[in-house]
């Protein structure tokens, strides 16, 4: 069993007063992918949010043994919490190379890695970013998280809203990128959980109700159906 990267306890969050996190408490191994699961609505995409000091938060949250929730955000993500939001908050005036340029941190980022990973924006360097794709926007955002050397990255929703095509090439990017860094990842599409996923954290009336192989709820018709609300099967 892999030592936790992340550790969360106790977590609390809300947004302009209302509380969208009860009490949430979990770790993320230091290897692999971690899938938050859930139902709509039960705080998966704030329990995001709160890790990163997006949103007022309450608990405990350790990284590589050192607490970063008194952090602002932009400290949490200098000690390596890379972040793909749902809405990817690309910058749709400057080029996918200004993108990419801005999120670099440091003085020698990833290229390399991206630019294999990521052919076609390369290609598209000097294109402007609002005339991408939904799917290129999405691999973009993917790529500025992965230029920089991340202790976990934490994606959120990457494949909502993409053709089937666009989100088969996502999710092996993000395969890809599970070799060199974990990701804490909240995602609908149980076929892409399946395929990518090595644990799972299902939240449920504001709490972690599940942690365990992703493998054994989604290979359990009963458990996904009454933990998550749908049908586990995965068509071909």
């Amino acid at each position: 069993m892999s030592e936790s990267i992340l550790t969360v306890e106790h977590l609390k969050a809300s947004i302009a007063g209302q509380q969208v996190v009860e009490d949430v408490t979990f770790a993320v191994p230091a290897t692999g992918i971690t899938a938050v699961l859930g139902r709509n609505g039960v705080g998966k995409t704030s329990t995001l949010r709160g890790i990163l000091g997006l949103i007022s938060r309450q608990g405990v949250v350790t990284l590589a043994g050192e607490r970063i929730d008194a952090l602002p955000t932009h400290r949490i993500v200098q000690r390596g919490v890379g972040y793909v939001p749902e809405d990817r908050e690309v910058f749709a005036s400057l080029t996918v190379a200004e993108n990419l340029a801005l999120a670099a941190r440091t003085k020698s980022p990833r290229r390399d890695f991206v630019d294999a990973l990521f052919p076609d924006l390369v290609a598209r360097r000097a294109q402007l970013t609002g005339t991408l794709s939904g799917g290129q926007q999405q691999m973009l955002s993917v790529a500025r998280a992965l230029l920089n050397e991340n202790q976990i990255l934490l994606v959120d929703e990457p494949t909502k809203g993409l053709a089937p095509k666009i989100v088969a090439e996502v999710a092996d990017a993000l395969q890809e990128a599970a070799k060199i860094v974990p990701i804490l990842l909240v995602e609908q599409n149980l076929e892409v959980v399946r395929q990518l996923a090595d644990d799972a954290i299902v939240i449920a009336g504001g709490h972690v109700v599940h942690t365990g192989p992703a493998r054994g709820i989604l290979d359990d018709p009963t458990l996904t159906t009454r933990l998550l609300g749908v049908s586990a099967e995965v068509h071909s």
